[in-house]
């Protein structure tokens, strides 16, 4: 069984589905509650590292001051080729520690189920190849990466936020959305800050739950590839 760290950071932003799938294709989770104070380990002792989603910039440390050493372990996972999977200001700390840049309040905030295309160049990757070309999944985002690290593979976009995914080296993915998160989800936000958007929440949990099968089937699909890439195996 291979094991994956995970770190959480905020009370609503576990792994979910995404964990689940990746519990059944055999990974144990070893989720840290980094927001909680729960502390990190001070060297990768996992086969990969999963960093989750969180109100923060991915060097807001005086708020969150658990985020230097999650970048530290993401630079060593990179140093080592360990597998890694951003989610979110995941992906946004895997691209500044790559060597990219991340800005916070940046373009058009995106919420709720999101159309995305698949690029050309995820025609080879190892969790996106094969993946239909346009997609959904779920945002929740003000921040965003505005250049990718150099070398980088750019995978996916959508219409308001161009890096939605990007991989650096083989095994380290950074995605802008959220693939843990479902229909359910999206119910369980304040309506009231979603109003303050200018968005309807209830137009959001409709759209999630429309979209929610076919996005369901995409990123389990994803899950199972990564699963197999901490086995060492490749993806699809």
């Amino acid at each position: 069984m291979t094991r994956l760290l995970v770190v959480q950071n905020g009370p609503g932003g576990g792994p979910g589905r995404f964990g689940d799938w990746l519990t059944a294709e055999g990974t144990a989770l070893d989720v840290v509650r980094a927001h909680a104070g729960a502390p990190l380990p001070r060297r990768l002792a996992h086969d990969g590292v999963m960093v989750l989603g969180g109100g923060y910039l991915p060097d807001d440390d005086v708020r969150a001051p658990w985020l230097a050493p999650t970048r530290a372990l993401v630079a060593e996972a990179l140093e080592r080729d360990a597998p890694v999977f951003g989610i979110c200001l995941g992906g946004q700390l895997l691209a500044q520690v790559a060597g990219g840049t991340v800005r916070g309040e940046h373009g058009a905030p995106e919420f709720g189920s999101t159309p995305l295309t698949l690029r050309p160049e995820a025609g080879d990757d190892p969790l996106l190849s094969g993946l239909p070309r346009r997609v959904t999944a779920v945002e929740h985002h003000v921040d965003a990466v505005t250049a990718l690290p150099p070398g980088a593979a750019w995978l996916m976009e959508s219409e308001r936020c161009p890096y939605q995914a990007f991989r650096v080296g083989d095994r380290a993915w950074g995605v802008q959305f959220h693939p843990e998160a479902d229909a359910a989800r999206v119910r369980s936000w304040n309506p009231e800050r979603i109003r303050a958007r200018g968005l309807d929440p209830v137009a959001l949990a409709r759209r999630a739950e429309r979209d929610e099968p076919a996005a369901r089937a995409v990123w389990h699909e994803v899950a199972r590839r990564f699963a197999a890439v901490l086995r060492g195996r490749g993806g699809g």
